[in-house]
């Protein structure tokens, strides 16, 4: 599945010969603390940037109540086996699934883990 998810985040993000731009820890915290607008990123993968020399791509998944339960997750795009090897931590998202909300592991870094985004402006 992560190979799957990069290779469609790259094929979002532009041509092949554009690369992913390298991102550290602060860049991290930056975009982890950051706004977003759930009624513009749903359903979306993108490629964040290149951390510690392992790809970060950000989903935007929805339960069946979109946008209003967009949630973001900036992860490794490395598959949970492989996370303590590229210096992740596994943090189980709950994500809705019809009625009820399923823990999905993701593989995401350190520095962001327990992290969450401001609060946005409410849409009207």
């Amino acid at each position: 599945m992560p190979l799957v998810v990069a290779l469609m985040a790259l094929a979002a993000a532009g041509p092949p010969s554009a690369r992913p731009p390298r991102i550290g820890d602060s860049g991290l915290l930056r975009f982890a603390r950051s706004r977003f607008d759930p009624y513009k990123r749903t359903g979306r993968i993108r490629v964040l940037g290149i951390h510690r020399g392992t790809l970060v791509v950000v989903d935007y998944p929805c339960g069946d109540v979109c946008p209003a339960y967009t949630r973001r997750i900036i992860h490794y795009d490395v598959p949970p086996e492989a996370c303590a090897r590229v210096g992740g931590m596994i943090v189980n998202e709950l994500l809705p699934r019809g009625p009820a909300v399923m823990p999905v592991p993701y593989c995401e870094p350190k520095v962001i883990v327990g992290v969450k985004p401001r609060p946005s402006s409410p849409h009207r």
